[in-house]
């Protein structure tokens, strides 16, 4: 009988998170195809008021309001980004005492201009659902290329300091 409660006690904790996940990959996928349409209300709102976004220059951390107005001129025009998620993990974290619930996620995506991309972040779970916390995204570098990569990155910096 232990065993039995054991296992259903198990299998509540499978679907809570399976239920987290699909509500995590809903706002992920939301997020992206608001940046496609250029729709600046439902993007930003996927934001928690904390979040920090970082892009893929060095020099790229906003906090929201930051990227809130790196994002309205864009938007405004119509201009958006369209990021295509091809793979995507989520690894769900609850605090000690389970007052405070985050995922950690990283996607693979493919976007026109840069090719494939990587997001990678931080969700939190908030009383209006899960908000985003903190959102990278890079490009990977084929590690064959990378000491190329790298040397001309390096080149950039002396020539622009």
């Amino acid at each position: 009988m232990i065993k039995i409660i054991i296992c259903l006690i198990g299998l509540c904790f499978f679907n809570v998170n399976l239920f987290a996940n699909s509500d995590i990959d809903k706002v992920l996928d939301t997020f992206h195809q608001a940046a496609g349409d250029a729709d600046q209300k439902v993007y930003l709102d996927l934001l928690d008021e904390q979040a920090v976004f970082l892009g893929t220059d060095g020099q790229e951390r906003w906090t929201k309001k930051q990227f809130t107005d790196f994002v309205i001129p864009y938007f405004s025009q119509g201009q958006g980004w369209r990021y295509t998620p091809r793979q995507r993990n989520i690894t769900l974290i609850a605090s000690a005492n389970n007052s405070e619930q985050l995922a950690f996620f990283d996607e693979l995506l493919d976007n026109s201009n840069y090719g494939e991309c990587r997001g990678a972040g931080v969700l939190k779970l908030t009383p209006d659902g899960w908000k985003i916390l903190q959102y990278n995204l890079s490009i990977p570098v084929p590690n064959s290329i990378s000491a190329d990569v790298v040397s001309k990155i390096k080149e950039y910096h002396q020539k622009n300091r």
